[in-house]
């Protein structure tokens, strides 16, 4: 049995290392805090931290083992890699038509500071869910440490969530945060070329998980 904060220091640390690979929720934290600013970087980790803890609860009630199956994974990374296709050429195509833009215009009404707001919550959600590698680390390592901190009491995965989720706020934070500097010296054209070179990022991955997903059930036929 360990220790509750052997298991929340670990979980930072495992949690901190996968939290710096680049992937869809970090180029979701750039697009919106070079919009919203800093705020984008916790917003979007509170989306992410909702579809986490709901898959830990489905975790503890018996799908661990169900995503450990191929036939399961194949169709997941299929659908995720065609959500972020989407996803990021919905993003080219605002560069192309204009529509992103650097912050600084006119105060937009509640409404649209209402939605701007839960949009990086929305992203958080989707991008994690439709991104397959998830969906395999909670598969293996998440299911492990989830098994290892049942075992130290009824606070042992709440220690675990914590120190997961807690590195994910230190990171994605920052990250809004060099964001935000860094967008007070970007040029308008410049921020467009960021944007463009992250919704490419995104279809490239979307096709690399789509293939991967594709090949495997032709390979299962």
């Amino acid at each position: 049995m360990q220790s509750l904060p052997f298991i929340f220091a670990s979980a930072f640390v495992i949690g901190l290392t996968g939290a710096m690979m680049p992937g869809p929720v970090l180029v979701a934290t750039i697009n919106r805090s070079a919009r919203i600013g800093f705020r984008a970087g916790p917003l979007v980790v509170l989306g992410h931290a909702i579809i986490e803890a709901a898959l830990v609860i489905a975790v503890i009630l018996g799908l661990g083992a169900a995503l450990q199956k191929p036939l399961l994974i194949k169709p997941i990374m299929l659908v995720g890699g065609s959500v972020l296709i989407v996803l990021g050429a919905n993003i080219l195509n605002e560069v192309r038509t204009g529509k992103a833009a650097l912050p600084g215009g006119p105060d937009p009404s509640s409404r649209q500071v209402q939605e701007s707001l839960l949009r990086p919550v929305v992203e958080g959600i989707v991008l994690s869910a439709s991104n397959p590698y998830w969906t395999l680390w909670w598969a293996t390592i998440g299911l492990t440490y989830i098994a290892i901190a049942s075992q130290s009491g009824p606070l042992g995965i709440p220690a675990f969530y914590s120190g997961h989720i807690l590195s994910d706020l230190a990171w994605y934070s920052a990250v809004a945060a060099g964001v935000v500097v860094g967008t007070r010296r970007v040029t308008g054209l410049g921020y467009r070329l960021i944007l463009a070179g992250c919704s490419i990022f995104l279809i490239a991955l979307g096709f690399l998980f789509a293939w991967r997903g594709t090949s495997g059930l032709a390979a299962m036929l």
